[in-house]
């Protein structure tokens, strides 16, 4: 009997431990669900937000913004809608232009916005090497000018991919047109024998000049003439060079000609 007794509570325990632990768990997974929950609306309010900034930054230059967007959206959505109705059928056809539509939508307002963002800078100092560190992959830009006048702030960007060497000016046209002979008479031997050209791009919006907004389409259209591994190679080649480097003091920032205390002290 006496034994039967003290066994009674030992279950109980045990049944409460097991029961206080299966609770625990289910806290423990209801949380979870919560700070994954949390953690997705975030991510939901961060994207349109950024969405949001985005159209606003862009209708303050461009204020048919929203009309280029509905106007791709509708176009997109109709002739999607149009095509997958007579391959299937209409409900397949609106549900599957819905999403193409969207695309269409968010791929006008990027594009307006790269606009809108390089009007906004057009005329600053350093503002084409800006759009081409916009380059994707095949191209490689000098974050530094390969030559610089401290004076007028007009520099030359070297921009090397399959066309071969592009040299880029940013500023004045008359202050460019002296640096772009001396810049060209530093590459010229080194790329004798290669066979590499040397092209200029002059940005701005004169007569012969390109602007900002077309300056990447304008290089990417330039003959190509190099593969991949010639291009590598032409760039380490470059970058090895001495010459490849603005005459600019180590540590100065060519644009404000004002020591960078960072990298004087090295």
């Amino acid at each position: 009997m006496a034994q039967a007794e003290s066994s009674t509570p030992q279950v109980s325990s045990k049944a409460e431990a097991k029961a206080e632990l299966k609770k625990l768990k289910a806290q423990q997974k209801q949380q979870k669900q919560e700070r994954k929950a949390r953690k997705k609306a975030n991510k939901k309010e961060g994207f349109f937000a950024r969405i949001k900034q985005v159209f606003d930054m862009t209708r303050s230059y461009d204020p048919n913004i929203g009309w280029w967007m509905a106007l791709a959206f509708l176009l997109t959505f109709a002739v999607v809608t149009v095509v997958i109705g007579l391959l299937l059928n209409w409900v397949t056809g609106v549900l599957v232009a819905l999403p193409f539509g969207l695309l269409a939508t968010l791929f006008v307002m990027n594009r307006r916005a790269e606009k809108a963002a390089f009007s906004r800078i057009e005329g600053r100092p350093g503002a084409a090497a800006a759009v081409l560190n916009t380059l994707r992959r095949g191209w490689s830009v000098t974050e530094e000018p390969v030559a610089m006048d401290p004076k007028t702030q007009a520099a030359v960007f070297r921009v090397v991919g399959k066309p071969g060497l592009v040299l880029v000016t940013d500023g004045s046209a008359a202050a460019v047109r002296k640096l772009v002979p001396k810049t060209r008479k530093r590459f010229t031997p080194v790329l004798r024998d290669t066979g590499v050209p040397i092209h200029v791009v002059e940005t701005g919006r004169g007569e012969g000049q390109v602007p900002l907004p077309r300056l990447n389409k304008h290089i990417k259209k330039l003959d190509k003439t190099l593969t991949k591994h010639e291009v590598a190679a032409l760039d380490k080649r470059l970058n090895s060079l001495p010459i490849s480097r603005p005459p600019i003091p180590h540590g100065v920032d060519p644009y404000r000609m004002r020591p960078d205390r960072k990298a004087m002290r090295g």
